[in-house]
């Protein structure tokens, strides 16, 4: 009698996985793929955002303050996707105030978000639409989910960059224009050698 044949013709196919899409060096900010977009704002481009104008005037208007890195892996606006990407903000003051990003509602605010620090120390400044605001410490490890009704800042507060990731929707939008002409309600500031948030109106 003939051994069955080691016949495999129904056996399923071997799938082999293709490479990532992309490649994080999580602690150190780096993303890196085929749609990866990249831009870094400098101080000069602040302006009209720190309270202490005759130092601002006094710096360097090219010095960088923040570099962000995004995985464009959908078109901004597209209903439905996931953008990722990362914050790397420098250490430093203007006077006595922290450096910071600029700050935005989302254009459609029920968009969320979350941001995960991985290195540095820094506050999220959120304000709601009455102009409430409020601050959560971020450091290595902390998770913080922002309603899309909030604007949100992060202002370094250590002396080593601050690093944090975030995800939102492709459709959420950016409203950087409520804060050029309103700003926050509160800035993050050094008092007596430790960082403590200030109201202003």
């Amino acid at each position: 009698m003939m051994p069955p044949r080691n016949d495999r013709s129904n056996a399923p196919a071997v799938s082999v996985p293709t490479p990532a899409q992309l490649l994080l060096d999580w602690t150190r900010g780096g993303i890196s793929g085929p749609d990866v977009r990249e831009s870094a704002k400098t101080l000069g481009e602040l302006q009209g955002l720190f309270g202490d104008e005759q130092s601002f005037k006094a710096m360097d208007p090219m010095r960088e303050i923040y570099r962000v890195r995004v995985a464009s892996n959908v078109p901004a606006g597209e209903e439905g996707g996931l953008l990722w990407g990362v914050t790397v903000l420098q250490p430093g003051k203007v006077g006595d105030e922290f450096f910071m990003t600029h700050g935005h509602f989302h254009a459609d605010r029920t968009r969320a978000e979350f941001y995960a620090t991985v290195a540095g120390e820094g506050i999220l400044l959120r304000m709601d639409g009455e102009r409430r605001t409020w601050g959560e410490a971020m450091s290595a490890n902390t998770l913080h989910y922002i309603r899309g009704e909030h604007a949100h800042r992060v202002a370094n507060v250590g002396s080593e960059p601050l690093i944090f990731w975030a995800c939102w929707g492709s459709d959420a939008g950016y409203d950087y224009k409520t804060i050029r002409q309103s700003g926050f309600s509160a800035r993050v500031v050094e008092r007596d050698g430790a960082p403590r948030i200030i109201f202003h109106e």
